[in-house]
């Protein structure tokens, strides 16, 4: 594909590098010189200096070949403006960063795609929303709905009580009569190899398990693991970034109890006058005697999103030591999420990723409804629409030549999720949930084309 991505920042560079990775052409436009200069220092792509707002640059850039362009600049206003011109221009699809989130609440209301916007996507509210489904899931580091809940991907480490250490995918299964959940992926403690487990692939103490479940997995995963889905009502949250607001606003919307430190006091009164039901302090969360003044042993969660990743990763120690159950980290550096588990922090956050993910369905080949990466692992999960004439229609999954790294998690048929096994058959207009690493992925997309 063809992709022109417009703005070098963090979420734009991070977009490129992952898009390199697998041979896509990519063109990246931005007028800071060091940036472009960094790119492409580093990364296997074109790069332009201008205005992507400028036709003259968009036509040097090729827009009217182009299959995708992403406008992921730091001003909301000049992504709307590159994605107008360049479906103008020709260009096939088109995605702008938002910030607004009204934009994406009303979306079809006002009808973006009739001035040539394919899609609007908002790192800060795709951060939000991650946000509130892991504390929902409070057991587990890591989670994604597919089909508003029809089948959810979990991820935990197995403690050495766990039922199922040292029994096999098989033997583990037989241990319920109806199977709710299936593991999809597995890293062993202390590697960095992601396996897709098989029926005798055996659990191991420390490893760090996928799963993807079906209504009542989460509970079964959670028995057998001696883990509990702990309810949390008290959240503290440390930044009044836009994260930061917007995860405050749809807490208390859904009935936590929400206490929120900014360290500006301007901002903490705006904030104060805008969340009315949110308690909001004008401190530095850093402070721990502040915390303690705030009663942070009290809290069942504690969620840090300051612009420094450091701040966060720190008072998320300090909260635990404080005895909060889960915390939550935002960080910019990616390599900080190898090691959240050993550090103790509960669960990591990144807008580049998420915005990433967000963005990767429309780079793979088949209909594709949604798509992550899994923290930390070298594997995708992805959720193909099956058409009437891809291979695997009206197959049962036991007879489709599926490579072995690769694997079917589960299937959603009229809105009910279903883990699916062997003797499953595959119809038109089915939701396939697969896990696969980067090597099998062509192959995958085959399947589903």
């Amino acid at each position: 594909m063809k992709i022109i991505i417009a703005g070098a920042g963090e979420v734009g560079f991070h977009l490129a590098k992952l898009l390199s990775y697998e041979s896509q052409e990519i063109t990246l436009l931005d007028t800071n010189k060091e940036s472009l200069t960094y790119a492409d220092n580093h990364l296997d792509i074109k790069v332009i200096k201008g205005d992507a707002t400028s036709i003259a640059i968009l036509k040097e850039a090729k827009v009217d070949q182009s299959d995708l362009v992403i406008a992921v600049t730091a001003s909301e206003t000049t992504n709307i403006t590159v994605c107008v011109l360049a479906k103008q221009l020709g260009s096939k699809r088109t995605i702008a960063r938002i910030s607004n989130t009204e934009f994406i609440n009303h979306k079809d209301e006002v009808g973006f795609t009739k001035f040539g916007i394919d899609e609007l996507i908002s790192p800060e509210s795709l951060a939000a929303s991650e946000i509130e489904l892991l504390l929902n899931q409070s057991a587990f580091n890591d989670s994604y709905e597919f089909d508003e809940g029809a089948l959810t991907m979990v991820g935990l480490s197995l403690s050495r009580t766990a039922s199922f250490v040292g029994k096999t995918v098989r033997e583990a299964a037989q241990l319920f009569s109806e199977i709710h959940f299936v593991p999809i992926a597995i890293q062993r403690f202390g590697t960095q190899y992601t396996i897709i487990p098989r029926g005798d692939t055996q659990f191991k103490e420390g490893d760090n398990v996928v799963f993807i479940t079906s209504e009542g997995g989460g509970d079964e995963l959670c028995k057998m693991t001696g883990k509990s889905n702990t309810e949390i009502k008290n959240v503290m949250i440390l930044g009044g970034s836009k994260i930061g607001f917007k995860t405050s606003r749809d807490l208390y919307e859904n009935g936590f109890n929400v206490k929120l430190i900014e360290k500006d006091k301007e901002r903490a009164f705006d904030l104060a006058d805008i969340l009315p039901r949110v308690l909001v302090i004008n401190g530095d969360g850093r402070n721990v005697d502040l915390l303690d003044e705030e009663s942070i042993h009290e809290m069942d969660a504690f969620i840090s999103v300051t612009g420094n990743s450091e701040t966060n990763i720190m008072s998320c120690l300090v909260a635990k030591s404080k005895g909060v159950k889960k915390t939550i980290a935002l960080v910019e550096n990616m390599d900080y999420f190898e090691l959240s588990q050993s550090i103790g922090i509960d669960t990591l956050i990144n807008k580049k990723l998420l915005a990433a993910n967000n963005i990767f369905r429309y780079i793979r080949k088949g209909e594709v409804v949604a798509m992550t990466k899994l923290n930390n692992m070298n594997a995708e999960l992805l959720e193909f629409k099956v058409k009437a004439n891809s291979e695997i229609t009206n197959k049962f999954i036991k007879d489709v030549d599926f490579p072995r790294s690769a694997i079917i998690g589960g299937v959603v048929r009229d809105g009910e999720g279903y883990i699916a096994l062997g003797s499953f058959r595959i119809q038109e207009g089915d939701k396939v949930v697969v896990c696969c690493l980067p090597r099998s992925i062509k192959r995958v997309e085959k399947i589903f084309l």
